[in-house]
C-alpha cells in the first residue's frame, strides 16, 4: 500500500487542518498559517490541498477542503496524490473518520503491473478507536479487485482467473474446484460451454468454498467473461475497448470474498465464477441457436453479445440449488444500466423487501453508491420466444437491464434472499479515492450487508 496507518499518536506527524467552505477563520490556525492560506486565495473549497510552510524551509502541515460537505468522507482520498511523502494526522471534526481514512488509502492506489511507479509514501495516523487491520484489508480487497479488472485479457483469461481464485483461496485456506471445457457438458453447464468454447482457453466454472459447514450460506456469483467480442454479433471497434473489464462482476465478488475471508465472518461462503472468453470461431454460438440451460429452461440467440447472462444463468441454477440464506450476483451486464444511472451508480434488483432496505442503508452509511431498480413483472414478457421457453434479448430494446435482471431471475426460484448488482465496474475519470481505470462498486456496503445479517 502507497498509504500505511499507524497509530494515533504517531511522533512528528504534520496536522492536515480539515475547512469547511469559508471556514478558515474557525480552523483554529495559527497567525502565519491563515496569512498563508488567505494569500494563496484557499477558501475551504472542496478537494482543494494548500501545503503550510514551517520553520527552516521546512513543511509545516497542510489544509484541506472539505466544502459544504456534500462531497462526503470518500473526497478526502485526493489526500493520498496531493500531501508530500511523509507522516500525517487529520485535524478537524470528522463525521466518519473510518471512511475517511479508508479512502485515503485508496486514493493511493496506483496499478503498477506494467511499469508504472507507485503513488506517494505517506503514513497516516488513525484517529482514535479506528481499527488498522480493518481498514488494510478492507483497501486490500478493494486494490484486488482493481487489478484484476485492470489486467489486459492477454495476462487476464480464463486461465489466469482461475489462477487469480487459487491464490485468494490458498490465502485464506478455501478449496477451489473447476469444471472446465468438455467437462462443463457432462456436468450439466450447457450455456457457460457454448458462450466459451469458442476461445483459445476453455470454458470453465469455478467454485470457491470457505468457511464452517453450519454456518449461514452465503453464494457469490460473478460474471468472468475475461474479454466479449460481441461474438458472431461483434462489437464495433470502439466496443471492445474497454471490454477487458467484461470480468468486472467476477473480481468484484471476488474483492468481496477476501473482504469475508480476511474479516472472518461467520458464514458459509460459496463464490462461482464462469470465467469464459465471446471469442470468434467456427464453432461459435450463433444468433437464432436454441440452447439447453442448467435450470431446463431453453433460450433461443437473439443476440451472442448478451452472453453474461447465459453463463449467469448456469451459475445460478446451480447456486439455488443449493438454497443459501443470501444470494449476490454481480455483473458489468448492460448498457442500458449506464445509459439509466451512469457509470457511478450501479442498480441492484431484488424482491426481497428487508434485503433492499439493508442495501441501500449500507450504501449511504459507507458511500459506496447503489440505486434499486424494479423488476417489473409485465416487462418479463418482452423476452417470449416462438421456439423456446424465453430468448436471450428483447426486440425493442426497451429497459434492458429490467429485462436482463428478469432473464437472471427466471434461475432463481429456491432462494428467497436474492439481488442482482449491474455494475460498471470503471472509473472513467479520476475520482478522489480511485483513478481513472478498475474500481470495486458494491462490495464496501455490500460486506457490511453480509457482517450485519450474520454477526
Amino acid at each position: 500500500m502507497a498509504v500505511e496507518f499507524a497509530a494515533t499518536d504517531l511522533a512528528g506527524a504534520l496536522p492536515v487542518h480539515l475547512v469547511g467552505k469559508d471556514g478558515l477563520d474557525r480552523a483554529g490556525l495559527s497567525g502565519q498559517a491563515l496569512a498563508w492560506a488567505k494569500a494563496n486565495g484557499f477558501t475551504g473549497e472542496a478537494g482543494k490541498t494548500l501545503v503550510l510552510p514551517g520553520e527552516g524551509g521546512k513543511i509545516g502541515g497542510a489544509l484541506f477542503g472539505l466544502g459544504d460537505g456534500s462531497k462526503g468522507a470518500l473526497a478526502l482520498g485526493g489526500l493520498a496524490r496531493s500531501l508530500p511523502e511523509g507522516d500525517w494526522r487529520l485535524e478537524g471534526r470528522l463525521e466518519k473518520p473510518e471512511l475517511a481514512a479508508l479512502a485515503i488509502s485508496l486514493g493511493g492506489y496506483v496499478f503498477t503491473r506494467y511499469g508504472k511507479k507507485p503513488g506517494r509514501a505517506l503514513r497516516l495516523a488513525l484517529p482514535k478507536g479506528i481499527e488498522a487491520k480493518r481498514l488494510e484489508r478492507l483497501a486490500e480487497s478493494v486494490f484486488l479487485t482493481r487489478d484484476l479488472v485492470n489486467t489486459p485479457a492477454n495476462d487476464m483469461g480464463p486461465d489466469a482467473l482461475e489462477q487469480a481464485v487459487r491464490g485468494l483461496a490458498e490465502k485464506h485456506g478455501a478449496a477451489v474446484a473447476v469444471t472446465a471445457g468438455d467437462d462443463l457438458l457432462a456436468a450439466n453447464f450447457p450455456m457457460i460451454h457454448a458462450v466459451g468454447r469458442a476461445a483459445a482457453q476453455a470454458p470453465r466454472l469455478i467454485d470457491l468454498r470457505w468457511g464452517r459447514e453450519d454456518a449461514p450460506r452465503v453464494t457469490l456469483v460473478g460474471k468472468g467473461v475475461c474479454f466479449d467480442t460481441g461474438g458472431l454479433d461483434i462489437k464495433p471497434a470502439s466496443g471492445m475497448l474497454l471490454m477487458k473489464k467484461d470480468m468486472g462482476g467476477a473480481a468484484n465478488v471476488l474483492g468481496l470474498a477476501s473482504m469475508i475471508m480476511a474479516g472472518g465472518l461467520k458464514v458459509r461462503l460459496r463464490v462461482l465464477i464462469p470465467a469464459v472468453e465471446n471469442a470468434i470461431s467456427a464453432n461459435a454460438f450463433r444468433p437464432g441457436d436454441v440452447l439447453q440451460s442448467r435450470k431446463g429452461l431453453t433460450v433461443e440467440i437473439g443476440n451472442t453479445d448478451a452472453e453474461g447472462r447465459l453463463v449467469l444463468g448456469d451459475a445460478l441454477a446451480l447456486a439455488d440449488e443449493e438454497k443459501p440464506e443470501l444470494l449476490i450476483d454481480m455483473a458489468t451486464l448492460t448498457g442500458a444500466a449506464r445509459v439509466a444511472l451512469g457509470p457511478d451508480l450501479p442498480p441492484f434488483y431484488t424482491d426481497d423487501e428487508a434485503l433492499a432496505a439493508d442495501i441501500a442503508a449500507a450504501s449511504v452509511n459507507v458511500e459506496d453508491p447503489l440505486w434499486r431498480m424494479p423488476l417489473w413483472r409485465p416487462y418479463d414478457a418482452k423476452l417470449s420466444s416462438k421456439v423456446a421457453d424465453l430468448n436471450n434479448v428483447t426486440t425493442d430494446g426497451f429497459a434492458g437491464s429490467i429485462t436482463a435482471a428478469l432473464f437472471l431471475k427466471r434461475f432463481v426460484e429456491n432462494t428467497a434472499a436474492w439481488a442482482h448488482f449491474d455494475i460498471y465496474a470503471w472509473n472513467p475519470t479520476e475520482r478522489p479515492h480511485g483513478p481513472a481505470g478498475g474500481e470495486a462498486q458494491a462490495i464496501r456496503a455490500l460486506e457490511q450487508v453480509i457482517a450485519n445479517r450474520f454477526a
